[in-house]
């Protein structure tokens, strides 16, 4: 898919609020339906989670409950049952330099972060359900139109 630049946004978070939220209320207020993203800072408390690809499910696998900093959060904005959707990912340090990452989740409580937001222009990306990873995945607009259509002309037992 080819896309090309919209608007660009720089700003900051206030702090405790949760990053997560905050990154998808800056993409509601804005409008923007579609990009990617980056964040600095540091965080008072960390909430990431992993897929588990066998069992197909998030589970939250770190919980910190102390000072950080955000060393990288990167991700991308799609729009998933018709609202925007922020999908990231983010590596936090501590102060001895070690570090934690995966999929950013509810509960990072912002200390002080700033954002930098690139809005992509083109067709929507919408995630629809994967039956070959169980993820809520990219399907350009396109593809749902035709699967909507394929899946229109099938005919079940109820139809008969």
């Amino acid at each position: 898919m080819e896309t090309s630049e919209g608007r660009s946004f720089i700003g900051r978070f206030k702090k405790g609020e949760d990053l997560l939220a905050a990154i998808t209320e800056m993409c509601r207020t804005n409008r923007v339906k579609k990009g990617v993203f980056s964040v600095i800072g540091a965080v008072s408390s960390a909430k990431m989670g992993y897929y588990r690809q066998k069992e197909r499910e998030y589970i939250e696998c770190v919980s910190l409950e102390r000072i950080l900093e955000i060393v990288s959060c990167t991700g991308n904005i799609s729009l998933r049952k018709g609202d925007i959707f922020v999908h990231a990912h983010v590596t936090f340090a501590d102060h001895e330099g070690s570090c934690y990452g995966g999929h950013l989740m509810p509960g990072a409580a912002v200390f002080a972060a700033e954002y930098y937001v690139k809005e992509l222009k083109g067709a929507d990306l919408v995630r629809q359900h994967d039956p070959a990873t169980g993820l809520e995945l990219w399907q350009e607009e396109g593809e749902i139109e035709a699967r909507e259509t394929k899946d229109e002309g099938r005919r079940t037992m109820d139809d008969v």
